[in-house]
């Protein structure tokens, strides 16, 4: 675990305006900096950075935090992650802490383990020979890191002789142990392909055969690092090139991102021998790429094709797909001197909702009534699952493919609300201003919260409520920190502020109660607790409120 400690001093070096402008174009704005929001589709910036305040707000969709929050949102990183992506950023220094809280030091196994692969690899013929006829470049084995894992002994004698236990080297994924008790190299014989996560660090590797075992790939098993369901293949090296083209290419091995790099197609990534899945959504949707699914054509392919295809499109992200046949991969088509012809391909897939469509439809035989059915049933599914425009728009398309009259493919439609973003909601500034004040002076809660309660405020009763739970993250709270034009009362000025709501506030109740259908005792009751109410008000004093 990263030290506390250290977090805290990592913080202190923070600035939210270089942090922010590290990654996006930000321009002065009084005493702000704004710039395009990259967590939605913004054209005109509605992102504000606030060097006082040291955090951030889209006043469009709301995001907003601290230097740390954004570089979590933007790059997908965990937290620690972040930590550590922040602190080579500001070349800081992080502590290290074991279990029982001491600080220890970085051990780094699966850095120098991958040293121990590169070195091996310079010594064996067989495996340089691999990589040579499937025309890998030196550069290429440079930049990718390749090595070689040799016999079980020789990988455990290597970390004993480097001071690693078992038990480190089980928790790194590089060491397993039989069901008989003894130990082993996961990784023997094969070439090494080590995987990062996006920040660059060593989180695991994968390997391929070169003598005959009988699973051609592997890779680490589940550790507290890798977790293949959240990781893409060369994205470390990919990620610049996504932000600048805005597009991914998605393949299906290592030796397709090496490839399409070397010719450079520098945006490709890979699944780690899983399909793609929602766990890959945050990293794969940073920056907003078209996404490019590039998978073989045979039934595994298209089937893991069409998956993603639904899933992708559903959630509104652009792309499309194509299919290598004959047997041949992109890194073959590399290989054998077709990069023209692969860039025509990406730049042209097929979309994602018209393959999903096609593949869907021919699962069935359509000249069986029932079996044409299903199809129509199938694709109307899949069809409510998209924006109903989108739905709509590719009704006939189904139709069409299906040979059958429009008015039969039954989509889901949602009721569009063309009030929203158009109704200027009105806002309670002496209730914004009392918030913000509470916000930026936390010490005069205590003073003021036994006279006020969220019910009391007509318009922001929500965000008081926030407040008075103390959710500090909430949106809604950050937009008015944010917000300049809200002004911050000191003790007098909240006090007289906090006297002229209450009486407002009790003056509308008393009128409330006056013509309420309570019965005589109660009413009369009721009249005069609020008339002291208001009387003490007017005297300059603040009062309890009760329910």
């Amino acid at each position: 675990m990263i030290d506390n400690n250290s977090i805290e001093n990592l913080k202190t070096r923070l600035d939210i305006v270089d942090v922010v402008g590290h990654y996006m174009e930000l321009k002065k704005n009084g005493a702000n900096w704004k710039c395009v929001c990259p967590f939605h589709d913004d054209s005109n910036p509605s992102l504000v950075v606030s060097p006082s305040k040291q955090i951030y707000h889209c006043f469009s969709c709301g995001a907003g935090g601290d230097s740390i929050k954004f570089v979590m949102e933007y790059e997908k990183l965990t937290y620690p992650e972040t930590i550590e992506k922040l602190a080579s950023m500001y070349n800081f220094s992080l502590d290290y802490t074991s279990n029982d809280g001491k600080i220890k030091e970085d051990r780094k196994l699966l850095e120098n383990i991958n040293m121990f692969f590169k070195k091996n690899l310079d010594h064996k013929k067989e495996a340089i020979e691999y990589i040579k006829n499937r025309g890998i470049g030196e550069a290429s084995v440079e930049k990718f890191e390749l090595g070689y894992a040799p016999s079980s002994p020789e990988n455990l004698n290597f970390l004993s002789s480097n001071g690693y236990s078992i038990s480190e080297a089980v928790e790194a994924g590089v060491v397993g142990i039989g069901e008989n008790g003894k130990n082993y190299a996961r990784f023997i014989e094969r070439i090494t392909f080590p995987i990062r996560s996006a920040s660059g660090k060593i989180v695991g590797f994968g390997g391929r055969t070169i003598s005959g075992h009988q699973a051609k790939y592997v890779n680490s098993p589940q550790t507290k690092l890798f977790n293949k369901s959240y990781l893409l293949y060369g994205y470390n090296f990919a990620k610049d090139s996504i932000y600048q083209n805005r597009s991914v290419i998605v393949t299906e091995g290592y030796l397709d991102v090496i490839m399409l790099h070397q010719a450079g197609f520098t945006n490709a990534v890979a699944t780690l021998g899983t399909a793609l899945t929602k766990e890959h959504i945050p990293l794969i949707s940073r920056g907003n790429p078209k996404v490019i699914l590039a998978y073989d054509g045979d039934n595994a392919g298209v089937n893991a094709a069409l998956k993603a295809s639904m899933m992708l499109s559903s959630i509104g992200i652009d792309g499309g797909v194509i299919l290598f046949t004959e047997g041949k991969d992109p890194a073959d088509m590399v290989q054998s001197g077709q990069s023209d012809k692969l860039s025509k391909l990406f730049n042209n897939p097929q979309p994602f909702i018209e393959f999903a469509i096609e593949k869907i439809v021919k699962k069935y035989n359509l000249h069986d009534p029932l079996e044409k059915q299903k199809a129509l049933e199938e694709g109307s599914t899949y069809l409510k699952t998209l924006p109903s425009t989108i739905a709509n728009s590719y009704a006939g398309i189904l139709s069409g493919t299906l040979n059958i009259n429009q008015n039969l493919v039954k989509v889901q439609t949602h009721q569009s609300n063309r009030l929203r973003g158009k109704k200027r909601v009105f806002e309670d500034m002496l209730e914004l201003t009392i918030i913000k004040t509470l916000l930026t002076k936390p010490n005069f809660i205590d003073t003021l919260l036994d006279t006020i309660d969220a019910s009391m405020f007509k318009t922001h009763h929500m965000e008081l409520l926030a407040l008075l739970n103390n959710d500090l993250e909430n949106p809604h709270l950050r937009k008015i920190l944010i917000n300049d034009d809200i002004k911050e009362y000191d003790e007098e000025d909240i006090l007289g502020s906090m006297i002229r709501f209450l009486y407002a506030f009790y003056s509308e109740e008393l009128k409330k109660v006056k013509n309420s259908n309570m019965d005589y005792k109660n009413k009369s009751f009721t009249i005069r607790k609020i008339q002291d109410k208001i009387m003490k008000l007017r005297q300059g004093k603040l009062v309890k409120y009760e329910q």
